[in-house]
């Protein structure tokens, strides 16, 4: 049996709904979705005429606001605030992901991925290079040839 070519899906920022279907799916009277529009609650994409195109991602935000507002009693501006602080968060979250990656590639970078370190008998430590032998005690004697890697 042959089976059926897969449709395409939207993702959930392709901005597909006509504001009667997201005031449906979110629950909402259309006014209300305008009301948001203009007090930049939920602001959804506009075709070139000027209509508005939600998003999947538009609906949930308009669920959420619902929710804060009827089950949290929490004001509109009171929810503008929540939904720009969590807009903050994202983005500091995403820089400090940046920011860990970048540490990570310099590390590799000047480290050759990994540190090695050798330590004497009397417990002192030296920073080698990967693959150099660890450094003898001065004036000779037997020295350990254990490594130990460390990776954070």
């Amino acid at each position: 049996m042959a089976s059926r070519p897969r449709l395409p899906r939207p993702d959930d920022e392709a901005p597909v709904f006509v504001i009667s279907v997201a005031a449906e799916l979110a629950g909402m009277h259309a006014q209300t979705l305008r009301q948001y529009d203009r007090i930049g609650l939920v602001t959804p994409s506009r075709t070139r005429g000027g209509g508005r195109r939600y998003s999947a991602r538009d609906v949930e935000m308009l669920r959420e606001v619902q929710r804060l507002s009827q089950e949290e009693g929490i004001s509109l501006p009171g929810i503008a605030r929540i939904l720009e602080l969590e807009n903050r968060v994202d983005a500091l979250q995403a820089r400090i992901a940046e920011v860990t990656l970048e540490a990570e590639r310099l590390r590799i970078a000047a480290f050759g991925g990994s540190r090695v370190f050798s330590v004497g008998p009397g417990g002192e430590i030296f920073a080698s290079r990967l693959g150099e032998r660890p450094r003898r005690r001065p004036g000779g004697g037997s020295a350990s040839q254990a490594l130990v890697l460390w990776r954070p």
